[in-house]
């Protein structure tokens, strides 16, 4: 495909976008096949010949959007709103086409600053304490994760080189090992299962707390485990509080945990995925209030506020720990390369 071609096949997808979201209430929201319906459809292997974009589009509609579930269907009510817009589709074009890997300054420095400032922005709409922003050039900042499950367990990798560090610089005689088979997070029974899976992966015990009457995390119910916990000799280090829960949209109170965990030095992450941009609403902002004990705070933009996926934001108190978890993943990986 040579620049001519490309420009008028470009008009043509455009067309065909903007058909498909028109029309896309008349199709039917939910594909009618079985599992495996796909693979008897198209060929084995890869062609050796390209098809033609005429056979493509064809293919497209005749093989692929009978198997597709319409997210952006006016009569789709399952799991969570999922955002799209017109703007976000053209600056995805135009994302695809610049083609920058923005994994450091140098790598590209519009890309690393402009995520900066736009999370300062967002971050202001969402009236987050100043610590978290980039602006105020202190020890906090935001960054964009490709999705809240991904959050949560950089927040949980985060918190638990910072509880290594600290019980180490205590007691230089323990080792990682020693520790991480004493650590253990909590969240409410409500939490999302994402929760769960970032404690098998970070190798830490995890420990539902059970929710209040209105699905909810108390201080009471908290403070219980933690006793409990510590008397066993285990070491509580990272809290998951949830406001706007996947299953009932309940909140965990966060006045009342916030200041458990900051009195018992243990990380706290605020997982906002689901209801986080009607923070940005003033008659709804009361509903993060506690936030200012946070430790990492994220919600996803790609749920309500036209962005599309993925795009789920994320802000630290402190990046210390954040980088010295990048740090040592880099010594890792370097360590693997060399055998």
């Amino acid at each position: 495909m040579n620049t001519s071609e490309f420009r008028r096949r470009g008009k043509e997808m455009v067309d065909y976008v903007a058909d498909y979201m028109e029309g896309i209430e008349g199709r039917q929201v939910y594909p009618d096949v079985e599992p495996g319906y796909l693979r008897p459809l198209i060929p084995d292997s890869a062609p050796q010949e390209p098809d033609t974009f005429e056979d493509i589009i064809n293919d497209i509609e005749k093989i692929i959007m009978p198997g597709v579930t319409h997210w952006h269907s006016p009569y789709f009510f399952a799991y969570f709103p999922t955002a799209s817009s017109y703007p976000a589709m053209l600056a995805d074009m135009l994302c695809g086409a610049i083609g920058c890997i923005g994994f450091s300054w140098a790598a590209s420095p519009a890309c690393t600053e402009l995520e900066t400032v736009m999370m300062d922005w967002l971050g202001k709409m969402l009236e987050l304490p100043k610590a978290f922003l980039t602006e105020n050039a202190g020890e906090g900042g935001g960054v964009i994760q490709g999705s809240a499950s991904e959050a949560t367990l950089v927040a949980l990798l985060a918190a638990r080189t910072k509880a290594i560090h600290r019980l180490q610089a205590a007691s230089p005689e323990l080792t990682q090992a020693a520790i991480m088979e004493k650590l253990v997070a909590y969240s409410s029974d409500q939490a999302h299962s994402s929760v769960e899976r970032a404690g098998l992966i970070g190798g830490v015990k995890l420990k539902a707390i059970p929710s209040d009457g209105n699905f909810a995390m108390r201080a009471s119910a908290l403070q219980e485990a933690l006793e409990r916990d510590r008397a066993a000799g285990l070491i509580p280090f990272f809290v998951v509080a949830t406001l706007g829960t996947t299953t009932c949209c309940s909140f965990d109170n966060l006045l009342e945990v916030g200041p458990i965990c900051n009195k018992e030095d243990m990380w706290l992450h605020v997982d906002a995925a689901y209801a986080g941009s009607a923070f940005i609403c003033p008659e709804f902002r009361h509903l993060l209030n506690g936030v200012e004990f946070a430790d990492s705070f994220n919600f996803n933009p790609h749920k309500w506020l036209l962005v599309n996926f993925d795009c789920s934001a994320m802000w630290c108190r402190q990046l210390v720990p954040i980088l010295r978890l990048k740090k040592t993943c880099l010594v890792s990986v370097g360590v693997r390369r060399s055998r």
